[in-house]
């Protein structure tokens, strides 16, 4: 048996996982919206060239530049094992194709409050007025 006969360690994510306590069901449920507002996310941004997220790594002080499906991946790994993985980040990644979280959220937001205040109100009839 050679050191590359297992894929685990360091360089392909944690060797014991099994001290990965299960996430809380409130952490359940924060990451499953975190998941549908990452839908909504890619789904206003993707088309305008956004390519992801930037994250702050609070282990190394940098920012990560983060693509949609490695996001999404991520956040499903989470919920299925508790933890996420070490994954490569993209090759000199151009800052302004990734945006914060807040940014997109607030986008989002945005999009929301032109769409509410452009969309009639619902049921209401000339008589109401």
């Amino acid at each position: 048996m050679t050191p590359f006969d297992d894929a685990s360690g360091p360089d392909f994510g944690p060797a014991d996982d099994a001290g990965t306590p299960p996430l809380t069901m409130e952490e359940r449920a924060g990451v499953l919206d975190d998941l549908a507002e990452l839908e909504v996310f890619r789904t206003l941004l993707e088309p305008t060239g956004i390519k992801g997220i930037v994250v702050d790594c609070p282990d190394c002080d940098e920012e990560h530049h983060v693509d949609w499906a490695l996001m999404q991946a991520n956040l499903r790994q989470l919920l299925d094992e508790g933890q996420t993985g070490r994954h490569e980040p993209p090759f000199d990644p151009d800052p302004d194709d990734y945006v914060s979280w807040d940014y997109a959220s607030g986008y989002a937001d945005g999009v929301a409050a032109m769409a509410e205040r452009d969309e009639p109100s619902a049921g209401r009839h000339a008589s109401d007025d």
